[in-house]
């Protein structure tokens, strides 16, 4: 047990929509981590709250004709049931826009500004002439200029994932309207995250967790760091210190909500906040693989600026596909926690166990229904809950209860080393492994009860029965202690059934080596049941059904007129050479002879095609799309492709360079 209380985060739930089995990918293993420490006797606390602030709240608030304020509140309301629902309990679940996180936060960015880290700058920012206002990052899409791919305006979301500056993005458009935007010149404040560099690169090295986090920031930090724009034109949000036209951005109040959920809850508590969050510190933050650049360079960063304790861990999960298709709620590959999941009647457990069981929490997690149907009923149904029930049932059936008779020490050593697996793993996020040695005991147990047969036993020996029966009891025992942090509602179930008084949650584990008296054990019952074909057969067509349903949304295009197809010059070209643009996986540099010049494009096929297999091919292009710079280099028109493989158009009989589409 460390002096030191450990604080434990989850990434703040964005409140703009219901939960998913993506958000669930981050809150169960942090759940199942805090349940194992708190049972290693640490002191752990469990926080979170929802992330109430950004444009895209502000955006579905108007479509649906409510303020900000009544949505954040319905959704926080939402993620809270659901969380508890999926006996992820929290300590303390707030809200950003509540009054604790807008003080903290200020108080914060005026330490900030103190201590000379923040400073004003006139930046051009896209103004919309239609809507008469200037456009925060989400109210903004347009093609990355790093990549060219279509992005949003603060982050390459579907390209190189790099974070987007105000006025950076090309051909900007309002997402409200679908006009083109302005570039107009207003002031904005910046944090001189340039100047954490040398730090960051130290901080990282020492920075425990998971090593998708840790390696990721290091490459960012080590290749270039731009200082950052912390305030956005917006009225919804925490107010910057001595501005009434801006608002601090998101990214720095949201974190900054770590702190402020945790005052809330020291003060309800008779707690000292600032032992967890100033000096040294046990701070663990569970996120998303998707935001690791922000906890791991812009809030460290941060929190050293203003004086405040850095995290000692972040551990980042591998994303989510849904059956072998890339994780997409505009494509349907979803899966809703409580319309697909908890309103089916379908047990959380269930889902924890698939969730923390399937792979390392680092890698991609894949969701298909017929796969977690297998995985219940031959995991937990057919070795932990046979092996349980078999041995209550016995126990209860021949003695009445637990027996008089000495444990096995072979059993007691089995018992011992998965401990010593179970701990280590658990202490090293490695969930998968930990829980493969939990149910690497129940398979033992399952042989230990076959193999001695004590139903054969009893007719000739009633005291080695007995005994066979007393060890497979202690088995079942650790197993309801140890599988308490991946399945709660399951282990107590287990404890209940030994006859045990008060709560398993509240165990130790040197209690799985603890050997009970006799007792008298309750009759038991099934402890998991299976999920039958009829049931999954329906859920799958469910998703089936969304998916089509999104696909027909997306194939619904606008119509346009001959004039607008008209306006496009799209021109048959022959490829002169191929090389790869510098500090780019994704990308190539293409000469392309379009009939009487040549044209220098870039295109993001280097994933798909070898440069040199491309010289001499012909390919179609959009010859009058605006010239571009993306990774530093020009670009004059755009190669046309089609798929997630990138097909190239091409005319199915050659043509001379220049030919127009028509």
């Amino acid at each position: 047990m460390n002096g030191q209380p450990l604080l434990v985060t989850c990434g703040l739930p964005y409140t703009n929509g219901p939960c998913h089995l993506g958000h669930l990918r981050t809150y169960v293993p942090a759940d199942a981590y805090v349940r194992f420490m708190r049972h290693t006797g640490e002191e752990v606390v469990f926080i979170c709250g929802s992330d109430n602030h950004g444009t895209p709240v502000v955006v579905s608030a108007e479509e649906q004709g409510i303020s900000p304020r009544d949505l954040c509140e319905r959704y926080h309301r939402h993620f809270d049931e659901t969380f508890r629902r999926m006996d992820v309990v929290f300590d303390h679940f707030g809200m950003t826009d509540d009054p604790a996180n807008h003080e903290r936060t200020q108080s914060i960015v005026r330490q900030l500004i103190h201590n000379g880290y923040v400073y004003p700058e006139t930046v051009q920012q896209c103004f919309c002439p239609k809507c008469s206002r200037f456009l925060p990052d989400r109210y903004v899409e347009g093609r990355c200029p790093h990549c060219g791919v279509m992005a949003r305006g603060d982050e390459c979301d579907q390209g190189c994932g790099k974070h987007l500056e105000p006025g950076e993005i090309i051909e900007p458009t309002c997402r409200i309207c679908g006009c083109r935007a302005e570039m107009r010149s207003q002031e904005h404040f910046f944090f001189k995250l340039s100047a954490f560099r040398d730090y960051l690169l130290n901080y990282l090295d020492g920075l425990s967790g998971t090593s998708n986090a840790k390696n990721y920031a290091i490459g960012w930090v080590s290749d270039e760091l731009r200082d950052w724009c912390i305030t956005r034109t917006l009225e919804w949000g925490v107010g910057f210190p001595g501005r009434d036209d801006l608002v601090v951005y998101v990214w720095v109040d949201a974190p900054i909500g770590y702190i402020a959920f945790t005052e809330e809850w020291a003060k309800a508590n008779g707690k000292d906040w600032k032992k967890y969050w100033c000096g040294e510190n046990r701070v663990t933050h569970f996120i998303g693989g998707d935001i690791i650049y922000h906890h791991t360079i812009f809030w460290p960063a941060l929190l050293r600026a203003a004086g405040y304790g850095v995290p000692k861990a972040v551990v980042a999960s591998g994303m989510v596909k849904i059956d072998d298709h890339k994780f997409s709620k505009s494509r349907g590959y979803v899966v809703w926690t409580n319309e697909d999941y908890l309103d089916k009647g379908l047990p959380s457990d269930y889902l924890r166990y698939y969730l923390l069981s399937y792979t390392n929490h680092t890698k991609e997690l894949n969701f298909s229904w017929k796969v977690f149907q297998d995985r219940i009923n031959n995991e937990l149904v057919g070795t932990l809950g046979n092996f349980v029930y078999r041995t209550l049932y016995f126990a209860h059936k021949e003695f009445g209860g637990i027996p008089d008779a000495p444990v096995d020490p072979t059993v007691d050593g089995e018992i011992a080393q998965t401990l010593s697996l179970v701990r280590s793993s658990m202490e090293s996020y490695e969930f998968k492994v930990a829980m493969d040695a939990i149910m690497t005991l129940a398979s033992f147990g399952n042989n230990y009860i076959q193999s001695n047969a004590p139903w054969k036993q009893i007719k000739e020996d009633r005291m080695a029965a007995a005994a066979t029966v007393r060890s497979c009891l202690q088995i079942v025992s650790a197993l309801s202690i140890l599988i308490d942090s991946f399945m709660p509602e399951r282990a107590q179930r287990i404890w209940n059934m030994l006859g045990n008084p008060g709560k398993v949650c509240e165990r130790t584990l040197d209690e799985c080596m603890v050997t009970a008296g006799p007792r008298v054990l309750p009759e038991p019952s099934i402890l998991f049941g299976k999920l039958d074909d009829a049931l999954i057969q329906d859920l799958d067509r469910l998703l089936e059904k969304r998916v089509e349903e999104a696909n027909r949304k997306a194939n619904k295009m606008k119509e346009i007129s001959i004039d607008d197809f008209g306006n496009l010059d799209i021109r048959i070209g022959t490829v002169l050479s191929a090389t790869s643009v510098p500090k780019s996986k994704k990308l190539l540099l293409l000469s392309v002879d379009l009939g009487g010049e040549i044209r220098q494009i870039v295109s993001g096929i280097a994933a798909f095609y070898e440069p040199e297999d491309l010289v001499g091919k012909q390919v179609t292009v959009l010859a009058n799309l605006a010239p571009a710079t993306i990774f530093g280099v020009k670009s004059n028109g755009m190669i046309l492709a089609a798929g997630d493989k990138a097909s190239l158009l091409v005319p199915l009989i050659p043509v001379s360079p220049g030919t127009r589409i028509r």
